[in-house]
């Protein structure tokens, strides 16, 4: 499928990576894992042809389509989910335009008998087969099939995308890519800001997906569940074994111990022979055999042991002042974005040095209310600061925070007053950039290097009370527990909104669920929290949906109301038996017009055949949702 052959590329006159080699093929799922800045996202950007590599190269099958999921997604503000949406299909699009020009022309040309006209009416008939082979006329019921799939309800596909936050806005993303039946997906932190729903269904979908996957994620989880393979990018090298990642970590320091006990034993025969070849050297009559090991020595191949990047930022939150006891005091808050009503009249009290966790499905209202807080977005209802109070806020989309033109170095210095300009650098520092990586360019720094400069900044100010929005995006699993360290330390107050158990764990000591546009309070961390929702981590409680009012106990059918239910569910399976026929011999009809149209237009009634298959399609489609429906009567 995809070759890649001694590939090298390097900044500012260092390697990222240097001459590796490997090859992609079908039902390859790829977890590419390794530090922050050590060239994942470039690794991506390289395959997707978006960069040139300084050497090497990518050799691939013909007409092989990739689609590729970034980490910052530039949606064009104004269009709906579904303009938005339609953007996947470029060329049913390109298509569209050409015949409504050429429409537009007959409509309103008169010159009938001219070449010309007739000329429009070959032009229109030949767009109208292509249209219909690239799937024009199904694409828009598609597209609203695998929205619905995604979580959007009907009334959401005419909403503006701005309207929608940074999880659905993926899911939009997600819902383009699966539209256009690519060969290979680069999935570039495909997890950050989505909730457990979709992370869930997202990993269904790559579990089925039949192209090959590479996967750039710290979600150790999400690995586990989908990869089947495992490629580090480390100091310049690559490791690559056929394992998901946590089975990978252990061949990875089962073949390093080996490497070391390897290295031990052949340091010992090497000292041995060095001190034979003393000995002998000494002799005249042992001087050829004292050549001989020394030739013998400088054939040896010295085993290697693979290096660890074992390097980490270090963190720590100091407290400005001390503020007063009650530190944010909420009443009748609510926020709605147009028709979308996130918040009702949601009231809490937050006092000083507590921990909280605002927890719960994406689209809840967590980061808005976070939001609200720190005064970036009107609301209604009251909202009171206490006394001496000084905020630190780390926001979820941190690009949007950082400008991209200026360099790391400015940009700490723009951010830093008279008494902390001084120690810039060092701060810098502590975050891992270190001597010419101050110069770099914020646009090139990657995902988790935006964040460390992000929480570099956010120390130049002074803050008692730290509301951090999902902080664990795009960081490295090293420099996650870094910053969980750090935030144990912290005497000030904090809120985390976060969808991360494991980095909640031992942080926090009350849990804010939202859900539905309300809040409700546990008094206790984030392991009482589950235990009271009686669930085992996040996961289930987020994916979990509104508990609709039915009996407790079991429903039970009659006799007859049985037998009608396995009328339907027969009538059901034959359906769809005959629906995945249909659909395999109109693809094959496609296929055959794609390649050969002229001989395939010739036969007898060909159209008059085709579109008969496609009006017993729509027909049979018609038939399993009445069905579904009425099975759904007996739910």
């Amino acid at each position: 499928m995809l070759n890649i052959h001694n590939l090298s590329i390097s900044f500012q006159g260092e390697y990222l990576f240097e001459e590796i080699t490997f090859k992609l093929n079908s039902g390859d799922r790829v977890g590419l894992i390794g530090k922050n800045g050590a060239g994942k996202s470039t690794m991506l950007k390289i395959l997707s042809k978006e960069m040139e590599p300084d050497s090497g190269q990518l050799a691939s099958d013909k007409d092989l389509k990739i689609g590729f999921l970034k980490q910052d997604i530039d949606f064009v503000l104004g269009r709906t989910v579904l303009e938005e949406s339609y953007e996947a299909f470029t060329e049913i699009k390109k298509v569209e335009a050409q015949l409504e020009d050429i429409n537009t022309q007959l409509a309103e040309r008169e010159d009938y008998e001219s070449d010309g006209y007739h000329q429009l009416m070959v032009d229109v008939n030949d767009l109208q087969h292509q249209y219909e082979i690239l799937g024009g006329y199904n694409y828009q019921g598609e597209t609203e099939k695998i929205l619905q799939g995604l979580g959007f309800k009907r009334e959401d596909f005419n909403k503006l995308t701005d309207t929608f936050s940074g999880g659905w806005r993926m899911r939009i993303e997600l819902a383009k890519l699966l539209l256009q039946n690519n060969d290979l997906l680069l999935l570039d932190e495909p997890t950050n800001h989505l909730d457990i729903e979709s992370i869930i269904w997202l990993e269904s979908f790559l579990n089925n997906y039949n192209g090959a996957v590479v996967i750039v994620s710290h979600d150790k989880m999400f690995l586990d569940n989908v990869t089947n393979r495992t490629i580090e990018i480390s100091l310049g090298r690559i490791y690559d074994y056929p394992k998901p990642y946590t089975k990978y970590l252990v061949l990875r320091n089962e073949i390093k111990e080996q490497q070391l006990a390897s290295q031990k034993n052949q340091q010992k025969q090497i000292e041995q022979t060095e001190k034979l070849i003393e000995k002998f050297r000494a002799k005249a009559s042992k001087a050829t055999m004292a050549q001989s090991l020394i030739k013998k020595l400088d054939k040896i191949d010295r085993i290697e042991v693979d290096e660890d990047d074992n390097s980490v930022m270090t963190l720590n939150f100091p407290v400005s002042v001390t503020p007063g006891k009650v530190v944010v005091e909420a009443e009748n808050i609510s926020k709605n974005y147009g028709d979308n009503q996130v918040l009702s009249n949601i009231s809490l009290m937050i006092e000083r040095d507590e921990k909280t966790a605002f927890v719960g499905q994406n689209g809840q209202g967590k980061s808005t209310l976070a939001k609200i807080l720190v005064g970036d977005i009107q609301h209604d209802g009251k909202l009171k600061l206490g006394h001496n109070v000084q905020i630190g806020y780390f926001a979820q989309n941190q690009a949007e925070y950082l400008n991209g033109s200026k360099t790391v170095l400015d940009t700490m210095i723009n951010a830093a007053n008279e008494t902390n300009r001084s120690k810039v650098r060092d701060i810098l520092g502590s975050f891992l950039f270190r001597g010419d990586e101050v110069e770099k360019f914020v646009r090139v720094l990657s995902g988790g290097e935006r964040n460390r400069l992000a929480l570099a900044k956010l120390m130049l100010q002074p803050f008692n009370v730290l509301i951090m929005d999902e902080p664990t995006n795009h960081l490295d699993i090293k420099s996650k527990n870094v910053l969980k360290d750090a935030l144990k330390r912290f005497e000030g107050t904090l809120i985390l909104v976060s969808h991360d158990r494991d980095f909640l764990q031992g942080l926090t000591d009350t849990v804010y669920e939202f859900k539905d546009e309300k809040i409700k309070k546990y008094l206790g961390d984030i392991d009482y929290y589950l235990e009271q929702r009686n669930v085992a981590n996040l996961r289930e409680v987020e994916k979990r949906t509104v508990i609709k009012s039915a009996p407790k106990e079991k429903q039970t059918h009659s006799y007859e109301e049985q037998k009608k239910l396995k009328s339907l569910n027969n009538k059901l399976s034959n359906i769809e038996s005959k629906i995945n026929q249909l659909e395999k011999e109109i693809k094959e009809i496609d296929v055959e017009l794609a390649t050969n149209y002229d001989e395939v237009v010739s036969k007898p009634n060909f159209f008059d055949n085709y579109q008969s298959k496609k009006d017993k399609l729509s027909k049979l489609m018609e038939d399993w949702e009445n069905i579904t429906l009425k099975l759904e009567d007996y739910a």
